[in-house]
């Protein structure tokens, strides 16, 4: 095995186990994520449900008591969901899921343990795990190709000499290139993963089985690259989280130059640890909107057509507000998982490479420095 196969190989196995790692620690957020992002919002309402303003009746009929179910667009025409959404946010607070009905910029979104707790209550524990299966499905391969290609990718670049090496233009490309790449290659495994996660059903949960089996019958292979736009789109946000975490990690380097080890200590991957969080709390707060615009174009049955469509709709309809719902749940969610994420990732690559260069230098230090150096 050449030097260029163990290289690609350690990257492999150590995206792997930092995406599952990370996906696994994190995934009842992933849930309530999910769930603020999509149409059917949580929010605050009152305990019981009034008369429409103007007439029209009792829609005690249209809100599920559980909470659970959502408003529907034949019960309702869209200006007395406007004024339902207005009248019950005056009572006291209560939770209920609602519709896209043209929710108020005003409308306030429930706390995070707010929502856990709902969840809970409405389908049990177990929700807070759902799309867990194609999660940890997705994320190994999906984590293991972006770092590779990114490996990949900034290896060429750096030896090709046109460009600069381990410059910002060599980071923005490599990751815009192993963005791109993972999003094509593993897109149907996350839109199955948000049809899952976007279930209320606390009896009859939908399995992935069943969730395939619809949206290929429903749309044919070419369902499954729903929302894959968005995607592309959120590839700006990966380039702006590398980037700073390169340059951070560059820097955190040139201060150990001058106390060189061969060993890392706890203080390193605390660092990267920072390092990772950091970079991604920036880059997601800059593309959050990509993340509900995606979410959106993979609910079923939606008016939701194309990306720019989507986020001009739910900035007509919900306001600036709307383009970020949940951007505090990402980025609760967001820090711990990339920064368990990279740390993992860094830990593997370090351990991988020195096990690696031990088999194939033996115990000659000497040799195991120069391949360092």
């Amino acid at each position: 095995m050449t030097q260029r196969e163990r290289d690609t190989l350690i990257h492999l196995i150590a995206g792997g186990v930092a995406g599952t790692v990370g996906a696994v620690a994190t995934c009842p957020l992933e849930v309530v994520k999910t769930r603020l992002q999509s149409s059917s919002a949580f929010l605050s309402a009152g305990p019981r449900v009034p008369e429409l303003p103007g007439g029209g009746g009792s829609v005690s009929h249209a809100v599920n008591s559980n909470a659970s179910t959502t408003t529907s667009d034949a019960i309702l025409r869209p200006e007395q969901r406007r004024r339902l959404c207005t009248t019950i946010l005056r009572k006291r607070p209560q939770i209920i899921a609602i519709s896209s009905c043209g929710i108020s910029s005003s409308a306030k979104s429930m706390s995070i343990m707010q929502c856990l707790k709902h969840i809970i209550q409405s389908e049990g524990p177990r929700a807070l795990f759902k799309g867990l299966g194609p999660n940890i499905v997705g994320v190994a391969p999906s984590r293991a190709i972006y770092f590779c290609a990114y490996s990949q990718t900034k290896s060429f670049l750096n030896r090709d000499g046109i460009i600069p090496p381990d410059s910002p233009v060599v980071h923005i490309l490599s990751a815009s290139c192993a963005g791109f790449v993972a999003s094509t290659a593993t897109n149907p495994i996350w839109f199955v993963k948000t049809r899952l996660q976007l279930d209320h059903t606390s009896k009859d949960p939908m399995t992935v089985r069943n969730c395939v089996q619809q949206i290929y019958k429903q749309s044919g292979l070419r369902g499954f690259y729903k929302g894959i736009s968005a995607s592309y789109f959120g590839i700006s946000e990966t380039v702006i989280h590398f980037v700073i975490y390169e340059a951070l990690k560059r820097k955190l380097i040139e201060l150990r130059t001058a106390h060189p080890t061969d060993s890392k200590t706890s203080r390193d991957f605390v660092e990267f640890m920072l390092a990772g969080a950091t970079s991604k709390t920036i880059a997601s707060c800059v593309a959050y909107p990509h993340e509900v615009a995606r979410t959106r174009l993979r609910e079923e049955g939606t008016k939701y057509r194309s990306f720019w469509q989507t986020l001009a709709t739910v900035w007509r309809e919900e306001g600036r507000r709307g383009l970020y719902r949940g951007l505090a749940t990402q980025l609760v969610r967001q820090i711990p998982n990339t920064a368990i994420m990279m740390t993992t990732y860094e830990g593997v690559v370090y351990i991988l490479t020195r096990h690696f260069n031990s088999d194939f230098y033996g115990n000659d230090k000497h040799l195991v420095a120069t391949n360092k150096s």
